[in-house]
């Protein structure tokens, strides 16, 4: 066996994993503990020290991956993923480029591609996208045609809530996520208009509690789908292994009958 296939597989082994999560959390802490000025001036030396140490984890690991894997670790987007985000905590949080010490929080979500059930969720999530997209222009039209016609009903009176389409627009969006909804718009604005209800009711009908549900069942739907085809790959895996195991024994049994 190879050292890079040593390496490849102490990589991917559960103890490293493990330890690799336990550092991403440790980071997560002491990032959190970077933003209390009363921590920082107990302990600020310390919480940056333990903080430099896990970015160097974190750089080793990304560079033993590059040496056991070579270019076959960027033809895999959990590396790229790492790669991004470990490079951009290396970038110098100075001068202009001083608003990129709030990215470095985003190493925190490198558990995404350690742990496999948050995998999941994200490979579930993108496979959606395809039917998400015509969700959303679905969802672009209903508000396109609710923000005329909110504008025209209402804009006279209500001009700060429904004075333009654009303002109508953020409304029905707040009105959607009923935040506020009906003492903070509609009820002033049956005061004026009694029969409103028979536009934003329906409204809500349709985005909140249909085109909602529906961008979550795709998700799911996408999410069962991925779970599905990993446990068919696990499967698949098990049963070549087992067929290997079966056809050296055979070999062996037949060796011995001669």
């Amino acid at each position: 066996m190879s050292v890079r296939t040593k390496l490849a597989a102490f990589l991917e082994s559960s103890n490293t994993t493990r330890f690799i999560m336990a550092v991403i959390i440790l980071n997560a802490i002491t990032l959190g503990m970077e933003t209390s000025p009363e921590l920082m001036n107990l302990a600020g030396p310390l919480i940056i020290m333990i903080d430099r140490i896990c970015l160097t984890i974190f750089v080793i690991e990304i560079l033993a991956k590059l040496v056991a894997y070579r270019f076959n670790f960027f033809r895999n987007g959990w590396n790229l993923f790492d790669f991004v985000i470990v490079g951009v905590a290396l970038v110098p949080g100075s001068g202009g480029l001083s608003v990129l010490r709030a990215l470095r929080i985003l190493r925190v979500l490198r558990i995404i591609s350690v742990a496999p059930s948050l995998r999941r969720v994200v490979e579930g999530f993108v496979t959606a996208l395809p039917g998400m997209g015509s969700v959303f222009l679905l969802m672009a039209l209903i508000f396109y045609i609710g923000a005329v016609m909110a504008t025209k009903l209402f804009a006279s009176s209500f001009p700060v809530w429904f004075g333009n389409l654009g303002l109508s627009a953020y409304s029905l969006f707040q009105i959607m996520t009923l935040e506020s909804w009906s003492m903070g718009i509609v009820r002033p604005v049956m005061e004026i208009y009694p029969y409103a209800w028979m536009f934003f009711v329906p409204f809500i009908m349709v985005t909140t509690f249909a085109v909602v549900n529906l961008l979550v069942g795709l998700i799911v739907n996408s999410m069962q789908d991925a779970h599905a085809e990993e446990s068919n790959a696990a499967t698949d895996s098990y049963r070549d292994e087992v067929l290997h195991r079966l056809e050296a024994i055979e070999a062996r049994l037949s060796e011995k009958n001669r």
